[in-house]
C-alpha cells in the first residue's frame, strides 16, 4: 500500500485486560509521541477501540505497539485492524481520549 501521500488510515480493537489499566491514556501518550492522530475509547465489550492515521511505516510500528504492549497493567490477547485505507490528508488534528 503506498500512495502520493504516503498517509494510511486503520481501525483497531485490543482485548484483553485493557480496561482500567490505563490502557487509553498510554495508547494517546503513544500515539502522540509518534505523531499520529485518531482516537481511542472503551467499548462496552471489555475491549478498547480506535483509529490511528499518519504515514504507513509509522502507524505499523503503532500497530505492532498495540499488539505487543500496551500499559504496564495491561494483557493483551489480541489486537484486530481493519478497514485499512490510504488517505489524502489526515481527518484529525491530534491523538484524544473518547469518552
Amino acid at each position: 500500500m503506498s500512495s502520493a501521500s504516503g498517509l494510511v488510515s486503520v481501525d483497531y480493537e485490543v482485548f484483553g485486560d485493557v480496561q482500567g489499566v490505563f490502557f487509553r491514556k498510554y495508547t494517546e501518550e503513544q500515539g502522540r509521541r509518534l505523531k499520529l492522530v485518531g482516537w481511542v475509547r472503551n467499548t462496552n465489550r471489555d475491549t478498547v477501540e480506535g483509529q490511528v492515521q499518519g504515514p504507513q511505516d509509522v502507524v505499523e510500528i503503532m500497530k505492532d505497539w498495540l499488539r505487543r504492549i500496551g500499559s504496564p497493567m495491561s494483557r493483551i490477547d489480541k489486537a484486530t485492524f481493519s478497514n485499512e485505507r490510504e488517505i489524502p490528508a489526515l481527518e484529525f488534528k491530534s491523538f484524544t481520549t473518547k469518552y
